[in-house]
């Protein structure tokens, strides 16, 4: 068959690509003193009060500290001197509530900013008329493996929100397509040009897929900004499962339009489309405690703000000119290429001078959470690796000492896990200690008094109550601002059932607490043992997830669990009693991760009016238009025959596909250019294979992949018999 018979007029009328706007990205030394272009080392938009704001949270993190390792050092040395196993466990008590009292005094900070209406700046409103741009912004999408049909529905709400703000022409959409498989590829390729013919055929809305996905996420925005970021004043990067508003997108980039000192502007993705259990606790969480936090942070960030990696505009100038990433010394997990590469890039950003600003009160940003704890998992031990490798860039030369602190806290977020644990572990000890081992009440040295070995019950209790009290006030301090808000408390289904919402997530979520710890402690272990974490595709459908895989899974926590409660039960039944919300999380593991993950579940809850958010029960325009493309995709689906899904089966039952995948190919290799032996194979075998069902048969994934990345490869597969 002659699919490509008389195409040359439309092949060269075809454009994925805008024309290339080479921009510089060089590669940063971390080691040699920064360029700060000529800027001071406070920038204009910083807060005047900044030091004084820095001062009040972490002064007052650090006298809570000072005060409860005054009180716990009371209850292990109550005249008696304290054991080895005691001082242990004093160090970890003052290393995990630092970590808790400073998150406590910046929500209280966060707090007092959410009520008074803060969180914005750099002459950013809420409302009001749109300003007008003049320069030109680069809506980047990077995806990989992704269900293409989410994808472009996502871009597709955006494209339509751009378009009725009536600034659309300042904004070019590109999707950066790290792909490897080559079916999802080609199903890439059709949503791609569906979606230029649902929005009229526009040449605002690019496509680009990467032949060579070195460097993962960072690799592939960088791969962007070197070919075409001399065209665009700023970039927004997304997510897979980003959605913005065409109002925020313009607000922003209005900002970054207004103040030339400022590299990035980050905001406030919320989190919605929860449906299992699981996801519908992490969207809850999001949405009413997450603005106490992120409020918290940006008060005394300050221009010293962080990255998130997505829902953020940046200055491409500044990010080209100070954010090309090396790689760090050594193999991985630890060397080789940065992970979590938007920690760094802030912080290379804000050593060069720009000003990185966090704008939390900012409506009108959207993400998706990981339907299941095991989908979590698996995201976050990529994360955890990523950010134990920030132990090597903590040294770089220049650094502000606040992205040097992120980084601390970043590494801190996974480190806290094992230390819990040995905190638990070391409390069991000492109760076995004080159980078996013989008292010496005179010791070595002649006294008239005895030494009277006690571990204060009531100091202990105190400092119980007063650890609870500090661990769990964000969220009373989250639920007095949602109370206080007219338009969320309604949107969370009224003050009641809002307070039954933060008590149920708070008792299931201190159930899955140790498990979680256990999880992050094992990825921890494996991290330092040299295990890489990989690439994996995060999984985005609702959740469900067979009883047996859940039972290998889980199964070794329940028993751990059970290990636990009978030596805390042999030691003493008062230590079983108080560990007993620690074993229950872990000995019902199996079906607390069944339950969570179960759609059904998480639909009940919603019925009964508990764990509402106020996207799902009064739905902003933009996720409206979200529902609606993927109607639209869906409705298409019914009326019109689906293509193949196998790549191959696809281009060549459309011919307008298959002469769109050729137009989009990368120019041919070049004597001495790197020898793909995957490509090298894939053609022989196609050479060789007499029909399409024998090539199918006998290509492997690679192999399918880099034939059809070449003009010969498309060509015969195209040509052979069925």
């Amino acid at each position: 068959m002659d699919t490509m018979s008389g195409t040359t007029e439309q092949e060269t009328s075809f454009h994925a690509l805008p024309p290339e706007a080479p921009l510089a990205m060089p590669v940063q030394d971390l080691h040699a003193r920064p360029d700060r272009e000529g800027r001071g080392r406070r920038p204009a938009t910083s807060p005047r009060s900044i030091a004084l704001r820095r001062l009040a949270v972490i002064g007052s993190a650090l006298l809570m500290t000072a005060y409860g390792a005054w009180r716990t050092h009371k209850v292990m040395d109550d005249g008696g001197g304290m054991s080895t196993l005691g001082v242990i466990m004093l160090v970890l008590f003052v290393a995990l509530f630092m970590w808790i009292a400073l998150a406590f005094t910046s929500s209280v900070a966060g707090f007092c900013s959410l009520v008074l209406r803060g969180g914005l700046g750099l002459g950013i409103s809420r409302s009001g008329p749109l300003p007008r741009l003049e320069r030109r912004t680069a809506l980047l999408l990077p995806t990989y493996n992704e269900p293409p049909e989410r994808v472009m529905a996502g871009l597709k709400a955006i494209y339509t929100s751009l378009e009725q703000t009536g600034q659309l022409a300042a904004f070019d959409l590109f999707i950066l397509s790290d792909t490897t498989n080559p079916d999802v590829w080609v199903q890439e390729e059709a949503a791609f040009l569906a979606l230029r013919a649902s929005t009229g055929g526009t040449q605002r809305i690019f496509y680009r897929r990467r032949h060579a996905n070195t460097e993962r996420k960072a690799g592939n925005v960088g791969d962007w900004v070197r070919r075409f970021g001399g065209a665009y004043d700023h970039m927004v990067t997304l997510d897979a499962d980003s959605v913005m508003s065409g109002d925020t997108l313009v607000r922003m980039a209005a900002a970054m339009e207004r103040n030339p000192g400022v590299g990035l502007i980050q905001t406030l993705p919320v989190i919605v489309g929860g449906t299992t259990l699981f996801a519908r606790m992490q969207q809850f969480a999001g949405r009413v405690y997450g603005p106490v936090i992120a409020y918290g942070i940006a008060w005394w960030h300050g221009a010293e703000g962080n990255y998130w990696g997505h829902n953020a505009i940046i200055r491409t100038r500044a990010f080209a000119s100070q954010a090309g990433l090396p790689h760090v010394p050594g193999k991985p997990p630890f060397g080789g290429h940065i992970l979590s590469h938007d920690f760094v890039e802030a912080a290379l950003m804000r050593r060069g001078g720009w000003a990185i600003h966090m704008v939390p009160a900012l409506d009108g940003s959207y993400e998706e959470s990981p339907p299941t704890l095991t989908d979590v998992a698996i995201r976050d031990r990529r994360w955890c690796q990523g950010n134990l490798q920030h132990v090597k860039v903590l040294p770089t030369r220049g650094l502000h000492w606040i992205s040097r602190m992120h980084m601390v806290v970043g590494i801190g977020a996974y480190v806290t896990s094992p230390l819990w644990l040995v905190f638990l572990l070391t409390g069991i000890l000492i109760s076995l200690q004080a159980h078996f081992q013989r008292p010496e009440y005179f010791g070595d040295t002649k006294t008239l008094y005895p030494h009277w070995p006690h571990v204060d019950p009531v100091q202990a209790k105190y400092v119980f109550i007063g650890t609870m009290l500090v661990l769990l006030a964000p969220k009373m301090l989250a639920y007095v601002a949602l109370v206080l808000d007219p338009a969320a408390r309604r949107g969370c289904g009224g003050a009641v059932r809002a307070a039954f919402s933060v008590l149920a997530e708070t008792l299931i979520g201190g159930l899955v607490a140790p498990i979680a710890m256990l999880i992050q402690t094992s990825g921890v272990l494996s991290i330092l043992s040299g295990h890489d974490s990989g690439w994996n595709t995060q999984r985005r459908d609702d959740g469900g997830i067979p009883l047996m895989d859940i039972v290998r899974q889980y199964g070794r926590f329940t028993l751990f669990g059970l290990a636990l409660g009978a030596g805390a039960w042999v030691v003493s039944p008062s230590l079983f009693f108080w560990m007993m919300p620690v074993l229950l999380g872990l000995v019902f593991s199996i079906p607390l991760v069944a339950l969570t993950s179960s759609r059904a579940v998480g639909l009940d809850f919603r019925r009964a009016g508990l764990l509402l958010v106020p996207e799902e029960t009064a739905p902003p325009p933009v996720l409206n238009l979200l529902e609606k493309a993927q109607s639209d995709e869906q409705a298409q689906e019914n009326t019109s025959p689906a293509l193949p899904d196998d790549g191959v089966k696809a281009l060549r039952a459309d011919a307008t596909l298959a002469r769109a995948h050729l137009a989009m190919l990368p120019p041919p290799r070049k004597a001495g250019d790197a020898i793909n032996p995957d490509q090298l194979v894939g053609l022989v075998k196609l050479g060789e294979a007499a029909t399409l069902t024998n090539a199918l048969r006998v290509l492997s994934p690679k192999e399918k992949a880099a034939v059809l990345g070449t003009a010969q490869g498309v060509e015969t597969i195209l040509h052979l018999p069925d």
